[in-house]
């Protein structure tokens, strides 16, 4: 696996990679927060419709400073915590009638994963190569 990621850097070269990694972190990231959205919704809540919203979503909305500010270390926590919706994606996909949202929330959160752990190699490299310039 490292000398297939090693010839990728070669061939691709890390700027580009970076950038194609932060494109999936992006774009799996805000579609996975539509979909725990869209499924928090269709719950009963009870007296208020907004606490499944609400404790689905905390744990994507913490790691938002680190997607915006690039960090490699956030990403890489955010993996970890994005298997926990694919988890959860897999178990919703399993009842009667969601197996269409959950089958989208448990790829979607692996292609999460994927682009985390991609860019915080990706990322942390670049760092590393720019300081010891």
């Amino acid at each position: 696996m490292r000398r297939w990621l090693e010839g990728l850097e070669a061939r691709h070269g890390l700027d580009e990679l970076t950038e194609r990694a932060r494109r999936l972190v992006l774009g799996s990231f805000t579609l996975l927060v539509v979909l725990v959205v869209w499924g928090s919704l269709s719950m009963q809540a009870g007296d208020n419709p907004l606490t499944p919203i609400i404790v689905r979503i905390l744990p994507l909305l913490l790691f938002l400073p680190s997607v915006i500010g690039q960090r490699p270390r956030g990403h890489a926590w955010l993996a970890f915590v994005s298997l926990l919706y694919f988890t959860q994606g897999v178990m919703v996909a399993t009842l009667p009638g969601q197996g269409l949202r959950g089958g989208l929330e448990a790829l979607t959160a692996l292609a999460l994963f994927t682009g985390c752990m991609f860019y915080a190699r990706f990322r942390s490299r670049q760092l590393r190569g720019d300081s010891q310039s």
